[in-house]
């Protein structure tokens, strides 16, 4: 009660409102969520964490803004920003159908399209609670493998969530990323951690992107995230997107190449067996499995 008297005072100093009522949100380990109503009738939600890393909230609401330029996959409004707390519209949850499915496949293609000024950007991040380096380089091969890949790998190995043989697997793949990573493509504008639980289907008739590492990047990343995880109606996403932007050729085959980041990343987080999983799509991509699926 205490907590949520708190929440609700955080939230009037920051929008000049009163709250009318606090509703705790489920779901996110990294942060606690509280949907609140405004004495204007809207709905928010503010996310909060106590001693978030410096600038934790803040590249949150940049990479929201960034990406909403874009006009594309729908962006909630970012209403207010602090050191311990972001506060966005509130997005009514409703169910996954087809046809949004098909809408999410053509947004999110608009906002890839959008484009970026380099690989990486002009700050690092954050992916979870992960550090995201973003130094650009210039070409996609040498970022991914530079500040997507290797420095996870070792943070991985010294937190015993990777061994170094399955570390050598994957830093060997990297060695031959140019073998594997397609024709050249311009950066686009990816959300940068698209599983399927930072998209949320709205029952306005939307689909709403929240929770990005965003960054110029490789729009394979964004689909390729999406297939690790799954989502719902996944192939009528796949279908829209292609149809609105086709890939390059062999499309399929790269996406082990995409999840080595997600995967790596949940090693360093969560452990369990994302390191070995890391691993094998590694040698998928080295004995040419990859390229056959």
């Amino acid at each position: 009660m205490a907590r949520m008297a708190g929440t609700a005072a955080r939230a009037e100093a920051l929008l000049g409102l009163g709250v009318v009522s606090t509703t705790p949100v489920a779901g996110g380990d990294i942060c606690t969520s509280t949907r609140l109503r405004l004495t204007d009738g809207r709905g928010v939600i503010i996310k909060t964490r106590p001693q978030a890393p410096d600038g934790f909230f803040a590249r949150e609401a940049d990479g929201l803004r960034w990406l909403a330029e874009a006009k594309g996959a729908r962006i909630p409004a970012v209403l207010a920003v602090a050191d311990d707390c972001l506060i966005l519209d509130w997005i009514e949850p409703g169910k996954p159908t087809a046809d949004l499915a098909e809408r999410f496949g053509r947004d999110l293609a608009e906002t890839h399209r959008a484009g970026a000024d380099c690989f990486g950007g002009p700050v690092d991040g954050f992916i979870g609670l992960a550090p995201l380096p973003n130094r650009s380089l210039p070409s996609w091969p040498e970022f991914f493998a530079s500040r997507r890949v290797m420095p996870y790998v070792r943070a991985a190995v010294d937190r015993r969530a990777l061994t170094t043989v399955e570390a050598d697997v994957i830093e060997s793949a990297m060695r031959r990323i140019h073998d594997f990573a397609g024709d050249p493509e311009e950066p686009a504008r990816i959300h940068g951690d698209l599983w399927s639980g930072n998209v949320v289907w709205g029952s306005d008739g939307d689909i709403w992107l929240i929770d990005p590492a965003a960054h110029g990047g490789h729009r394979e990343t964004d689909l390729a995230m999406l297939a690790l995880f799954g989502a719902p109606h996944l192939q009528r996403t796949l279908d829209a997107y292609t149809e609105a932007w086709p890939l390059a050729a062999g499309w399929r085959g790269r996406l082990p190449l995409h999840q080595l980041h997600p995967l790596l990343v949940h090693a360093v987080l969560f452990g369990g067996t994302y390191g070995a999983r890391a691993a094998d799509a590694a040698r998928s991509l080295l004995d040419g499995s990859a390229a056959e699926a």
